[in-house]
């Protein structure tokens, strides 16, 4: 965020991120800590120097890891680099539409610059990117003009980008559908590395906590739990509030994605402790990758808002963490992005791990689908009454 944004108010001094403290620790008690926390160190990736340098030179914090699968005989390494991307917003909330969300692109442009030099083959943008997070304001306009369609101005944006550097890109913008009455919802858009937009999923769970109340902007979406075959793996999307569901990730897995991204946008005093657990939770349980990104920054709105809780009214929703990670499998992860920077997190991932994990856990070989299909059927009867079994 920018000096303009941030002369709206004076937000409290956030630190940088728990890595920042690991790096006080001696080299022997960091390596337990990672150990322990994060399943294992991670082989840091190092750029060239002149990527580095441009990277630091537009405030952009750039990370790669690697995270390898062990060698098979009959089958070759599926190498691919996934990129987490996230961004404050430029502008002040009360600049004209328009030039906030060309701000955006203009600084995402350059985030996408560094992920494409860095060689990233597929690359996740956070949720609804190309706005302000305003959807809590629960004020219609001046945001719902910044609703888009699938093949709109950001998507036209992105597009010689996927061209350019050979990489597909997860484009979670806010949809509007102007072939169904302009309704509006919350899509990610998936544009093929070739240009071409290969098809959008939508937001499945809309939040009704807090100031995040989203239901008077968009609908919980109708289209499942689509996959999308791209040039780099099968991906899909859960986004934001569908982290906190474990089946929405599973039935992304059962339908064949091995990497899914979660687009998000999220405050450090609602859910920031359960922020490094869940993506990470979906990758073991359901033997994939799984990408959080999150936005950063304060985002301060002319208007007063209430979060219907009893406590004082206020223009902001509270500081978005960052803190983007890539999880695997096994249980590894990677090291968060900064909780106050913009940010490239780039991280190669073989998608053998994938299969080889699951052979050794065997989790979907136990899983039951069977049983929980008539479980949650029965349960989702309003006249279910749960299986409780009381002493005589």
């Amino acid at each position: 965020m920018n000096a303009d944004s941030q002369s709206m108010a004076a937000p409290k001094r956030e630190i940088e991120g728990l890595e920042k403290i690991f790096d006080q620790l001696s080299t022997e008690d960091r390596d337990d800590v990672f150990r322990i926390l994060y399943g294992k160190q991670l082989e840091r990736v190092q750029y060239d120097g002149i990527l580095e340098t441009d990277a630091a030179a537009k405030g952009i914090e750039l990370k790669g890891y690697r995270i390898p699968a062990a060698p098979e005989q009959m089958r070759a390494p599926r190498l691919v680099k996934v990129a987490a991307i996230q961004n404050a917003i430029v502008l002040p909330t009360t600049a004209p539409i328009k030039d906030q969300r060309d701000a955006i692109h203009k600084r995402v442009g350059e985030l996408l610059d560094i992920a494409g030099r860095a060689g990233a083959n597929v690359v996740g943008l956070q949720e609804a990117w190309h706005m302000p997070f305003a959807f809590c304001t629960r004020e219609r306009l001046p945001w719902t003009e910044m609703a888009e369609a699938v093949d709109g101005p950001t998507t036209k944006f992105l597009i010689p980008y996927a061209q350019k550097y050979n990489m597909v890109i997860v484009n979670p913008i806010l949809e509007r559908d102007e072939a169904k009455d302009d309704v509006i919802w919350n899509t990610a858009v998936i544009i093929s590395n070739t240009g071409r937009i290969i098809g959008r999923s939508r937001k499945n769970h809309i939040p009704r906590v807090g100031d995040f109340n989203e239901s008077t902007y968009y609908m919980e979406s109708t289209l499942g739990h689509p996959v999308f075959e791209t040039a780099f793996g099968r991906i899909g999307v859960n986004i934001c509030y569908g982290r906190h569901h474990p089946q929405n990730w599973m039935m992304y897995a059962l339908n064949g994605a091995e990497i899914i991204f979660n687009p998000s946008a999220t405050i450090g005093g609602l859910s920031e402790p359960l922020w490094g657990i869940e993506a990470r939770n979906a990758a073991i349980a359901n033997h994939v990758f799984t990408v959080g990104i999150n936005r950063v920054g304060t985002e301060v709105f002319p208007n007063e808002f209430s979060s219907g809780n009893g406590k004082p009214a206020h223009k902001d929703f509270g500081h978005f963490f960052g803190s983007s990670y890539v999880a695997a499998p096994d249980g590894a992860r990677t090291p968060a992005l900064s909780r106050t920077s913009d940010g490239v997190l780039v991280t190669e991932v073989d998608l053998n791990l994938n299969r080889q994990v699951k052979d050794h856990w065997g989790f979907r070989m136990t899983q039951r689908l069977d049983m929980y299909a008539k479980s949650i059927t029965a349960a989702a009867d309003p006249d279910y009454r749960p299986h409780i079994i009381r002493e005589n």
